[in-house]
């Protein structure tokens, strides 16, 4: 069942220059990230303010994708992701 998004689930994506660093290091890239969020089963409201966590899969491990809504220009910006079970290299 699909989820029910905010209304920043379909504003445009921008990539954290902290997110673009860590890509090649936990073997993933952008066509990923978009289908982990596509195919995303859950949000919730991430520790730090304004910010949220997506809960997806990828490559049969769950993931962590934080991201954070910029109202003023309706933008995504997603901050970071990792597999929930590094968590702490967030």
């Amino acid at each position: 069942m699909p989820i029910e998004w905010p209304s920043w689930g379909d504003w445009e994506l921008e990539l954290s220059s902290h997110l673009l660093k860590r890509m090649a290091e936990r073997d993933f890239n952008e066509v990923d990230l978009r289908q982990m969020l596509q195919n995303a089963s859950g949000y919730l409201p991430d520790v730090e303010e304004g910010r949220w966590v997506i809960r997806s899969k990828h490559r049969r491990r769950l993931w962590k994708i934080i991201v954070e809504p910029d109202f003023e220009r309706e933008v995504l910006v997603v901050v970071t992701a990792f597999p929930a079970s590094r968590e702490k290299l967030r």
